[in-house]
């Protein structure tokens, strides 16, 4: 996809991935959840918690990020997201290409993981993700959580 565009977040993206949120609740995400995004979003650090934006045009159409804890040669995948509309257009694959580039460009990461539910789990299996654990409604009633990794 030629027309989309991979860039940091600046904070004139906030509105737009909140926006992004919004449309995911509930199936992908528990509207308890969103303040925490927020929050996430606005005390991101380049260095610790690095984040994304996938852009179309003038629209921010997907964005997810990273959390860096070096000591443990290990990184996250953090509230990675596809707005709804657009699902189905290999943005989440485009996403998770370009945060996983930017986990192997960090110099002495091992390992990636993530917490996702059972309704993306097979997404990541395909970028060889395996799963650690399942907490039934680890995310809230309905949502389970599944903690997968990656050795890079």
């Amino acid at each position: 996809m030629s027309d989309i565009i991979s860039r940091p977040f600046i904070s004139e993206d906030l509105p737009a991935c909140l926006s992004i949120f919004d449309s995911n609740v509930p199936l992908f995400f528990s509207p308890e959840e969103r303040a925490e995004f927020n929050d996430h979003l606005e005390n991101l650090d380049a260095l610790t918690t690095p984040y994304i934006v996938l852009v179309r045009g003038d629209a921010v159409v997907a964005c997810g990020g990273l959390t860096v804890d070096i000591t443990r040669h290990r990184a996250s995948l953090s509230w990675g997201m596809v707005d709804r509309a657009s699902h189905g257009q290999r943005l989440g694959s485009i996403l998770t290409q370009a945060r996983l580039t930017l986990a192997r460009s960090i110099s002495g990461l091992a390992e990636i993981e993530l917490s996702t539910s059972q309704h993306t789990h097979g997404f990541y299996e395909g970028f060889g993700f395996v799963l650690s654990t399942v907490t039934p409604s680890g995310f809230g009633p309905g949502l389970d959580r599944w903690d997968m990794t990656l050795k890079l």
